[in-house]
């Protein structure tokens, strides 16, 4: 692919805090590789900005290789960019065209208030994987992976649950701010190993009351959060936490 360079237009937005009104500003960017990535992009950006003595763009990073979740933002109205099952980090910018005017914000929940420009407070998270995201029974030294009774389905399946980075796409991409696929993703992980059976019950009756506490909206089935999930976490696992969640309530109304 032939590399070429490109001038854009960038509207991003600024907000000093949670309690302070943000805006839109415009910036212009000259000379962009066309195989930078959205991040170096931004990079370039603030080295510009610095050298003219104004505040830089705060924005989330961390690996840079699509691991860790941190690059969130909406780039032109979707969550991590034009990109299917891709994050800002891996987002290039031969996505756009020279001469682009790109829209940059952050996650929109309440449960996600703004700390700075395009950093959101995910902490919400944490306390719902606080609440139950875990095994705390003694589960034995490591052992050999075969010798353990796993169907191969469901540990495919739970695999494909634990890819989830908990970056918050799903919370963004939903119009009710639900966050069913990640806590959903959580619950499953556990809920299909020999190891999460234990706590299976009460795992899925605590991270949904913790997720009902921090705010988020209720699932509506649009499949938004599938649609925009950087790894494709499915929608499966919220059908399979919602049997979990019926069957725990009803055995604890016993």
């Amino acid at each position: 692919m032939e590399q070429y360079n490109m001038n854009l237009t960038l509207k991003v937005w600024k907000q000093k805090n949670s309690k302070s009104n943000g805006s839109f500003e415009t910036y212009q960017v000259k000379d962009i590789s066309s195989e930078m990535s959205f991040l170096e992009m931004f990079d370039v950006l603030n080295e510009q900005l610095i050298k003219a003595a104004k505040n830089p763009i705060a924005f989330d990073h961390d690996c840079r290789e699509g691991i860790c979740g941190m690059c969130s933002m909406y780039i032109d109205g979707r969550a991590h960019g034009p990109w299917t099952k891709n994050t800002v980090c891996q987002l290039h910018m031969r996505a756009f065209k020279d001469g682009d005017t790109i829209v940059v914000e952050p996650w929109r929940s309440a449960a996600f208030p703004v700390l700075r420009d395009l950093v959101v407070d995910r902490s919400a998270f944490d306390r719902i994987m606080q609440a139950g995201g875990f095994v705390s029974v003694n589960t034995g030294n490591a052992v050999e992976a075969n010798t353990l009774p796993i169907d191969k389905n469901d540990a495919d399946a739970s695999f494909d649950a634990a890819s989830c980075i908990g970056c918050g796409a799903c919370v963004a991409a939903c119009k009710n701010s639900s966050a069913m696929l990640f806590v959903s993703a959580k619950v499953s992980q556990l809920a299909l190993l020999p190891q999460g059976q234990p706590e299976r019950e009460s795992r899925v009756l605590n991270m949904v009351a913790q997720m009902d506490k921090e705010g988020f909206g209720n699932c509506t089935n649009t499949y938004a959060c599938e649609a925009e999930c950087p790894k494709g976490i499915s929608i499966s696992n919220i059908a399979r936490m919602n049997r979990d969640y019926l069957k725990a309530g009803l055995n604890s109304a016993e």
